[in-house]
């Protein structure tokens, strides 16, 4: 865990965290079961701390803006580790019909067309819905993978702004740090750990990778 050395005590924490949950995983084998209950509970952890920190703002007079049917955040790129995929796609199968998954998969395919002839700057700044958006809603918001979950913003104005011009450098989400450090630094704890034995995660954008088998392998 040497690769800790350049980070704050704090990031630290929440990446030794992560190792935990990584190893957790490892020491079953990485079936889907003990990798999948790995996952669930680093989930659980940082929505704890994120149910704490919503707690705080309010107190302090400067509460998070986020809830449901606000959906500005989901009309932009959304990126998850392959470990990710594999929990949200497994997710999805068990809990929508075959119908509701074709809607899933027919919205990430035109996403993929609109998107599949821009340079990688305009694919950032583009506002395409999340294929697993429906009436402004997520509908997998309990396996929403860790990039959604540690979004947080204090002022809604700042993300419609962002959505409506996102190209304007000067427009930026009024997101909250803290939640963005700790989700990142757990992803990077049970990447460390899972490095252990070899295997390299590698992230994608959710709407190109949606039912893709996503298997963890050996870099």
């Amino acid at each position: 865990m040497n690769s800790t050395q350049n980070f704050s005590d704090i990031e630290k924490t929440f990446f030794s965290d992560g190792y935990k949950f990584g190893m957790k995983a490892l020491k079953g084998n990485l079936s889907h079961d003990s990798l999948f209950l790995s996952i669930s509970e680093m989930y659980s952890s940082i929505d704890e701390l994120i149910l704490s920190l919503t707690r705080f703002s309010i107190q302090q007079n400067k509460p998070v803006e986020c809830k449901k049917g606000c959906s500005f955040c989901c009309h932009q790129p959304v990126f998850a580790l392959d470990y990710e995929m594999q929990y949200l796609n497994f997710f999805i199968k068990e809990n929508f019909t075959e119908k509701v998954q074709n809607e899933i998969r027919t919205r990430a395919n035109n996403n993929q067309l609109k998107l599949s002839n821009l340079q990688k700057s305009e694919i950032l700044n583009s506002k395409q819905p999340c294929p697993l958006l429906t009436n402004s809603s997520c509908l997998v918001y309990e396996a929403r993978p860790m990039a959604c979950r540690i979004y947080l913003s204090t002022a809604v104005k700042s993300c419609q702004k962002f959505y409506t011009d996102p190209k304007n450098k000067s427009n930026f989400p009024a997101l909250l740090e803290f939640p963005l450090r700790a989700g990142r630094m757990m992803n990077e704890g049970f990447k460390s750990a899972l490095k252990t034995k070899g295997i390299l995660a590698k992230e994608f954008r959710i709407d190109e990778n949606i039912f893709s088998k996503n298997e963890l392998s050996k870099g």
